[in-house]
């Protein structure tokens, strides 16, 4: 299907949906930073949109005809990292998100976010509003590790698709699930070197060192080093410190399951953040996966003839990442000695 990825971040859900086989036409974000990275993988355009404007973005979204929409509006205000409070105003973008699909009305969507949402009153007021719109809707917490990703993060899943009932793809997400959690041993085999790693706990009364034998915890958009002194928890799986480092941040960004040859681009700090808060690239391909096997099953429930455009308007697009800023194309991939060449026709 032909998808349009909104809150797009630097690309993992993007890319998922991508190599399970459907066709991303253009991705929107208000993140510069994000934007610059997601123009700097993939082929089709990336837009800069206030997507709490929901009247504006549905006008450019209507205008690239997707069957489908897929996106995670922002969770700080949801996450146990936050202050979980959902009306600080991020939460809001849950709600705009669904407003914006309501209106433009694909065939499919597909909404992500933390698993702490299903408490909120924000995701009862988006139900409300994808139901009148006529979606039938599946909800799941979904753990990554047992979705070919090898690290333990649960992320909440709202699958919808028009004139269909509630719980309609809920066999094929249980069916398709592993029956053994993912490490990174797994997954990285011979990149790594290392058994034992440490990760930054919230607090002292967690453990802070992990072994590569078990799924990560979840990736965070933060990478401390090991503090002086760092008192070792009784869980944790060693008992000193000596020759023990964090993940690098590539080590970081293919336990998310981004190829090695993704290029993320601006300084640690950001990509550090990107990093942590994109959808494990894998993950999204698990739920993309999910859909085309329904559809093989159910082609009833692909989009209508009304719903394909042989050919797509050109939009004018106002964000340019590979602009020069003071003089110079100021992006480094990981390396701050590398500077990145800009792919920029010259």
């Amino acid at each position: 299907m032909k998808i349009v990825d909104l809150f797009c971040g630097c690309g993992g859900m993007s890319l998922g949906f991508q190599l399970s086989g459907h066709e991303v036409m253009a991705g929107m974000d208000c993140w510069d930073n994000a934007l610059g990275v997601y123009e700097a993988n993939f082929d089709h355009p990336a837009y800069k949109v206030d997507l709490s404007d929901v009247d504006s973005a549905v006008k450019l979204v209507e205008a690239l005809h997707p069957e489908m929409i897929i996106g995670g509006p922002p969770c700080q205000d949801f996450s146990s990292a936050g202050k979980r409070d959902e009306n600080n105003g991020r939460g809001d973008l849950t709600v705009d998100y669904a407003e914006i699909v309501s209106k433009v009305r694909p065939k499919w969507f597909v909404m992500e976010n933390v698993a702490r949402i299903v408490k909120t009153q924000k995701l009862v007021d988006a139900r409300e509003i994808f139901h009148h719109a006529g979606y039938g809707l599946t909800q799941m917490v979904l753990d990554a590790s047992l979705c070919g990703v090898p690290q333990a993060r649960k992320r909440f899943f709202l699958v919808g698709c028009l004139d269909n009932e509630d719980g309609f793809l809920e066999s094929y997400f249980i069916s398709k699930m592993s029956k053994k959690p993912m490490t990174i041993a797994d997954y990285m085999g011979d990149e790594i070197d290392f058994e034992y790693y440490y990760r930054h706990p919230r607090s002292y009364a967690r453990r802070g060192i992990f072994s590569v034998h078990e799924p990560s915890p979840t990736i965070r958009g933060v990478n401390r080093p090991i503090p002086e002194g760092y008192p070792i928890h009784p869980g944790d799986p060693i008992k000193s410190t000596v020759g023990l480092r964090p993940l690098t941040t590539k080590e970081r960004s293919r336990i998310q399951t981004f190829p090695a040859d993704f290029k993320f681009l601006g300084n640690k700090t950001d990509t550090e953040q990107m990093i942590g808060n994109a959808v494990p690239v894998n993950l999204g391909r698990f739920v993309g996966q999910c859909i085309s096997d329904y559809l093989t099953d159910h082609p009833e429930y692909l989009p209508s003839i009304d719903h394909l455009e042989t050919d797509t308007p050109k939009i004018e697009n106002l964000y340019h990442p590979w602009e020069e800023r003071n003089g110079q194309i100021a992006y480094l991939l990981f390396d701050p000695e590398t500077t990145y060449q800009s792919k920029k026709k010259k």
